[in-house]
């Protein structure tokens, strides 16, 4: 499988789950992927800000620009 191909399918199999966003800044962005494009930009729904390890903000829905992206992961469902 290519990169490309791998990068791919890990998008495909994200897509509708809960993920972490951390930003550059260090913030993390907790919620569910609604849409990822190439360019790293992200729209989240259900979506929680952490500043510190702290709770900040809770917010709907969440678009990111992929530039502030440092990296995109997968966490595991609430309650399950």
């Amino acid at each position: 499988m290519s990169r490309k191909e791998a990068l791919t399918h890990f998008m495909s199999q994200i897509h509708g789950r809960p993920v972490v966003v951390k930003l550059n800044s260090g913030v993390d962005y907790r919620g569910v992927l609604a849409c990822l494009d190439g360019y790293m930009n992200i729209a989240l729904e259900q979506t929680e800000e952490y500043v510190n390890g702290q709770l900040k903000n809770k917010y709907g829905d969440a678009f990111i620009r992929g530039n502030n992206v440092l990296y995109i992961s997968t966490q595991k469902r609430r309650g399950g």
